[in-house]
C-alpha cells in the first residue's frame, strides 16, 4: 500500500466513529408550556436537573423540542398536536391545560404532566397507582390546600372576616375555587372570587377587590400565576393588603406567606420520570408522583412593612423565615 493512501486510510478511520455519532439521532423529547420562556425558570431548571439525574443532558444525549403557549391557551391544542407531528419520544408538559392538550392529540406518544390537580377527577389517568393508557406524573395538590392556607393566614391576620381571590380560568382554577369557596364558608368567611387571565385583568381584580376592603387576599397558582409573580406580590404590596399564595417562589420576591409543593422538585420528579421514559418504561407502569411535603414561608421583611407580627406559633412550623 501507498504511504499516501495508507495516511488517507487512518484518516477515514478516525473521522468514521465521529460521523457515526453525529448520524446517531438523539432521543427527543417535546416540551409543552402555556407560559413562555422567561415565564418561570425555575420549573425548567428542575425539569433539566431531573433529566440529568435520570442520565440525560440536553444537548450532549438528548434534545428538547419547546413549545410555548405565551399564556394563550387555546393555543395549546395545535402546539401538542406539531409535537405528535414531529414524532418526539415523549412529550412533557406543564399544568393541567396542556397535560389535557396532550392527551387529546396522542394515545400512543408517552405524556409526563406536571399538575396541581387530581389527575384522576381531571381523567389524566384512571388511578393514581395504575395510571393506565399514556399519561403519568406529578401531582402537587394544589387545589386541596387552599383550606390549609386561610387556616394559616387567619392566624397571621387575627380577625379576618373578609376574602378576596384571584383565580384564573384555566387549568384547575374551578377546583381551587370550589375548594376556596368550601373552606371560607366552614370558616365563617365571606369570600368574594374574581378570575383573571391576562396582566390587565390581573391589575383590575386587585383593584376591584382592595375596593371591597377585604382582610386578605387568596392568590391562585398554576404556570402563569407564577410566570406573573412579581406582578402580583407587587400590587399586594402596593395595595397593602396581606396576601397567600401558592408556592415559596412567590414569598422569594417579596410575598407575604407561601404554602404549598416544591415546585421545582416536582419539575425535578417529572424530568427523571422523563428519562425512566426514554430508557424504555411505560407510562402505565409508572405511579402518579403526589407530593406529600409542604412548604411554609413567610417573607418577614413584607410582614413588618404592612404592619403585622408573626406569631410564635408560625415561627416554630415555617420551614423558613426570610428576613
Amino acid at each position: 500500500m501507498r504511504r499516501r493512501e495508507f495516511i488517507a486510510g487512518l484518516g477515514s478511520a478516525a473521522v468514521w466513529p465521529v460521523l457515526a455519532r453525529a448520524q446517531r439521532a438523539l432521543p427527543v423529547i417535546g416540551y409543552l408550556d402555556p407560559t413562555s420562556p422567561d415565564g418561570d425558570p425555575e420549573r425548567l431548571r428542575g425539569f433539566r436537573q431531573g433529566l440529568k439525574d435520570a442520565g440525560f443532558i440536553e444537548g450532549e444525549n438528548v434534545s428538547i423540542v419547546y413549545r410555548w403557549a405565551d399564556n394563550q391557551l387555546d393555543r395549546l391544542p395545535e402546539l401538542a398536536a406539531d409535537l405528535v407531528r414531529r414524532r418526539v419520544g415523549v412529550i412533557a408538559t406543564s399544568g393541567n391545560p396542556s397535560a389535557n392538550a396532550a392527551k387529546a392529540a396522542t394515545t400512543t406518544i408517552p405524556v409526563i404532566f406536571a399538575v396541581g390537580d387530581d389527575p384522576v377527577k381531571q381523567h389524566l389517568v384512571v388511578s393514581l397507582s395504575h395510571p393506565g393508557g399514556n399519561l403519568t406524573g406529578i401531582n402537587s395538590v394544589t387545589a386541596e390546600l387552599a383550606a390549609k392556607r386561610l387556616e394559616l393566614m387567619r392566624v397571621l391576620v387575627p380577625g379576618t372576616t373578609r376574602v378576596g381571590a384571584v383565580l384564573d380560568r384555566g387549568g384547575n382554577a374551578e377546583t381551587v375555587a370550589k375548594e376556596t369557596e368550601a373552606a371560607a364558608s366552614a370558616m365563617g368567611l365571606q369570600i368574594q372570587v374574581l378570575r383573571a387571565n391576562t396582566n390587565r385583568e390581573i391589575d383590575t381584580a386587585f383593584a376591584t377587590l382592595v375596593r371591597e376592603r377585604p382582610d386578605i387576599i387568596f392568590v391562585g397558582g398554576g404556570p402563569f400565576y407564577s410566570s406573573r409573580r412579581v406582578q402580583l406580590v407587587q400590587l399586594a404590596a402596593h395595595h397593602r393588603v396581606p396576601a397567600t399564595f401558592s408556592s415559596r417562589e412567590f414569598a422569594e420576591v417579596g410575598g407575604l406567606m407561601s404554602y404549598g409543593a416544591n415546585v421545582t422538585d416536582a419539575f425535578r420528579q417529572a424530568g427523571a420520570y422523563t428519562g425512566r421514559i426514554l430508557k424504555g418504561a411505560k407510562p402505565a407502569d409508572l405511579p402518579v408522583v403526589q407530593s406529600t411535603k409542604f412548604e411554609l414561608v413567610i417573607n418577614a421583611q413584607t410582614a413588618r412593612m404592612q404592619g403585622l407580627t408573626i406569631p410564635e406559633t408560625l415561627f416554630a412550623i415555617a420551614d423558613e423565615v426570610i428576613e
